[in-house]
């Protein structure tokens, strides 16, 4: 077999005549006999700037390089362009992939006023990126080639292929830009997401004994993960976000390598399954340190957490193989046809990124304690604003206003008298009330500590960003809560006018007033007695004058007794209006507020189990 480029748009890169005058990829003049570069008329595309070919083919650090016109006096080669391009089956998640992600989104949607950018932004990478992949061909699978400066990538690369695709040898950096190489039609889109230009796009020739066991499969060898040239390292890091499986070749030198684990395989153990560990270059391990090397290697990803796929179970598919000689080779070529007819690689990926994803989402929607706002906590939300605008001191000042005004509707004329002057002198000369400057600030005080302390148990328990949500929509709900406070003790306190009477207070009021008009008349029958104006008879007027100066205060203490109950209710009334008005007033301003904010944390939480794929967490 040979590889065969995929250039459409190149008209002159498979000519044979194009490797004459040639040495080393060019000629002395940049030119080849036709007057066209010497590369067949492509330029170098690095880092997405296109340069011009010529003196850059020669300075050591593109080594993915194809003698094609030296290849095409060998080996007949392929005109892709004679074919139409064949029909592109999209991929197709399954349903559980499509809930997850569905509900991801959600999640994403009701979290960007609470969360910031940066938090969300894996996430929001992570649909893109399955979004972008679900357009494209499900009959593919790309596997990238990734590993250290030596470890014979590229050889195992041009192994599977069966032909010299990728450039091998002694010097550093071999390898400065992926190549792709595809078994099958249909996977121009897919290279070209990954950004690798046509000139870089390799086939190998169909096998001559049928379909190829590796159809569907795209191949990308990339540079070296620890290549001193940034620009080597970047081209890694993208494309490893970009595939559907890797496969890492180790070699028995530097297979503990620190930057390998700590920065690749650690962080890409949920993708266990979607990963191939090679070590290559067994030849050069004597008897059996092979298999010594081999578990070891086992033993560090087993610590780096990734899952083997061993006895059966789903994981990384961990292999010893020489790609010099070709030994195991061909085991890695029968996994790989066996992954990749499966096709269930892109899917495996997406839903590992969907993991990686929610994992790094832990910490801002997962808590390990209930949480919400008890109905003790709102009842004492409630206590401590009626306490703020003085429901209690209302009731009883209500009740007492009943009291008082019972006593002055029922009490004897001679008592009325009494206290009227001593509220008379007591006005004149009582204690000096507090201001309303002082009452104002302790009540404003009160309200600001109802409000940190409902805040506080609302928010405990909840992820810092939610929490400091709860805080804010509590702080700005208690904005002018005060002054709606006093505007609601006034509206909601005590009713004008009198208070209302019950049905024995107008007998108790004429009953106390014949008490009093028996008085006037046993005095004013003593009196005509004295002067002569009437017969001496003591007994009757002073009857009447016993009676009325007793059963005068008698019914005013009765009275007195029977108010007890109206006024406590009455006060109880007031008292119970205005707690009503505070706490409704709290309610909409605090507690609503507050319990949006729980309800959206609430709804986030689903989300977030789906996320997981569990029903809650």
């Amino acid at each position: 077999m040979t590889a065969v480029t995929d250039q459409d748009h190149t008209e002159h890169a498979d000519r044979p005549d194009d490797a004459k005058g040639r040495k080393s990829g060019r000629n002395p003049a940049g030119k080849n006999a036709q007057g066209e570069p010497a590369d067949g008329g492509h330029t170098r595309v690095e880092d997405g700037r296109a340069e011009p070919a010529g003196d850059a083919w020669d300075d050591g650090l593109i080594a993915r390089r194809v003698d094609e016109t030296a290849q095409s006096t060998r080996y007949p080669t392929t005109d892709s362009r004679s074919a139409a391009p064949p029909a592109v089956t999209p991929l197709v998640y399954d349903g559980p992939l499509r809930a997850r992600l569905e509900a991801l989104r959600e999640l994403v949607g009701l979290s960007r006023t609470r969360l910031d950018s940066r938090t969300l932004s894996e996430a929001g990478r992570v649909l893109d990126e399955a979004s972008a992949r679900r357009r494209l061909s499900g009959q593919h699978t790309v596997v990238a080639i990734a590993g250290a400066t030596g470890s014979g990538k590229s050889q195992l690369f041009n192994a599977l292929a069966g032909v010299t695709i990728s450039e091998t040898g002694v010097r550093r950096p071999t390898t400065a830009a992926p190549i792709a190489c595809s078994w099958s039609d249909g996977a121009a889109s897919l290279i070209e997401r990954l950004g690798i230009p046509p000139r870089l796009r390799r086939r190998p020739l169909p096998a001559g004994d049928g379909e190829s066991p590796l159809r569907g499969l795209v191949l990308i060898d990339l540079p070296d993960h620890d290549s001193a040239a940034v620009q080597h390292r970047e081209h890694v890091d993208r494309i490893l976000g970009l595939v559907d499986a890797v496969i890492w070749v180790v070699d028995p030198e530097k297979y503990a390598d620190a930057v390998l684990h700590e920065r690749y395989l650690r962080p890409m153990a949920a993708h266990a399954e979607v990963m191939f560990v090679v070590l290559n270059q067994v030849d050069r391990l004597p008897g059996e340190a092979a298999e010594q090397v081999l578990d070891d290697l086992r033993r560090l990803l087993d610590e780096d957490g990734i899952a083997l796929g061993e006895y059966g179970e789903p994981g990384a598919t961990v292999l010893a193989l020489s790609a010099l000689t070709g030994d195991g080779v061909g085991e890695l070529r029968e996994a790989l046809g066996q992954f990749v007819a499966e096709r269930g690689a892109p899917t495996r990926r997406i839903s590992a990124d969907v993991d990686i994803a929610a994992a790094r989402l832990w910490p801002v929607y997962a808590t390990q304690r209930r949480t919400g706002l008890s109905e003790q906590a709102r009842e004492e939300f409630a206590d401590r604003l009626a306490d703020a605008v003085g429901a209690t001191a209302a009731g009883e000042a209500a009740e007492r206003a009943w009291l008082r005004n019972a006593n002055r509707a029922c009490g004897t004329p001679w008592l009325r008298l009494w206290r009227w002057y001593r509220d008379r002198g007591e006005s004149a000369t009582g204690p000096v009330p507090r201001t309303q400057g002082d009452e104002e600030t302790t009540a404003r005080q009160r309200v600001e500590q109802a409000v940190r302390t409902v805040a506080d148990r609302a928010s405990a328990g909840l992820p810092a960003p939610w929490a400091q949500a709860v805080r804010e929509a509590a702080a700005r709900g208690a904005q002018g809560l005060p002054e709606a406070l006093d505007e609601l003790s006034v509206r909601a306190g005590l009713p004008s006018g009198r208070p209302p009477r019950p049905g024995w207070w107008p007998v108790a009021v004429l009953t106390q007033a014949c008490m009093t008009i028996l008085q006037f008349l046993g005095g004013l029958w003593l009196v005509c007695q004295i002067v002569g104006v009437m017969a001496p008879n003591l007994g009757v007027p002073v009857l009447l004058m016993v009676i009325g100066i007793v059963g005068g205060p008698l019914i005013e203490w009765s009275c007195r007794m029977a108010a007890r109950g109206p006024a406590r209710r009455y006060g109880q009334d007031a008292e119970r209006r205005l707690r009503e008005a505070a706490s409704g007033c709290g309610r909409a301003r605090v507690l609503d507020p507050v319990a949006a904010e729980l309800l959206r944390y609430r709804e986030v939480r689903e989300q977030y189990g789906r996320v997981v794929g569990a029903a809650g967490r």
